[in-house]
């Protein structure tokens, strides 16, 4: 099973029994109201966790999802991924949800900075991209905080709770990634 650490969060593949700790905020309206899916019955939340276990298997393997727990209480507090992992063009999609408990405490920018860092670094991808609704203004203030720049914005391209969703798109190519740390973390 892979794990990866960082300073107050673990990010570890799933297990089964997991599906309770998901289930805890993925059943919650305003945790699910940008997304495609929700608010979910357990019967959804078992599903998901099955797909990602399922898709865990897979060779080559194209969808990383992990379990972010909270070190200090050892809890489950979201879930972090890169998903649609093109080996060829060395792309891949970050998405990441936190419990609302958690919100706004840094928990989505540290799992996705250890999964860009994942990507670039063990996965060797070239450019990671994420998308969020337009008037989901916290994803977009932690899209930039990771450094990620702001290309535009698709139009009406997903078909969500009746409605037509724009998205906007933001991405981080490996030598701005590198560049970043560089800053962050100079060499000695």
């Amino acid at each position: 099973m892979e794990s990866l650490l960082g300073n107050r969060i673990l990010l570890r593949e799933f297990v089964e029994e997991d599906w309770k700790s998901v289930h805890a905020y993925a059943s919650l309206e305003k945790v699910c109201r940008f997304q495609p899916w929700g608010p979910n019955s357990e019967a959804d939340t078992k599903l998901y966790v099955w797909e990602i276990l399922e898709s865990s298997k897979e060779t080559p393997r194209t969808r990383f999802s992990f379990a972010v727990i909270e070190i200090r209480e050892n809890r489950l507090i979201g879930a972090a991924e890169l998903n649609h992992v093109d080996r060829e063009h060395k792309s891949s999609e970050l998405s990441y949800i936190i419990h609302p408990e958690y919100w706004g405490r840094g928990y989505a920018t540290d799992a996705s900075n250890i999964l860009l860092d994942y990507g670039f670094s063990t996965l060797g991808l070239h450019r990671i991209v994420a998308t969020c609704d337009p008037d989901n203004s916290r994803s977009a203030k932690v899209l930039t905080k990771l450094g990620m720049i702001y290309e535009g914005r698709l139009r009406d391209h997903l078909w969500i709770k009746n409605r037509w969703r724009e998205s906007s798109i933001y991405s981080l190519l490996e030598h701005e990634w590198r560049e970043k740390n560089e800053i962050v973390h100079p060499k000695l």
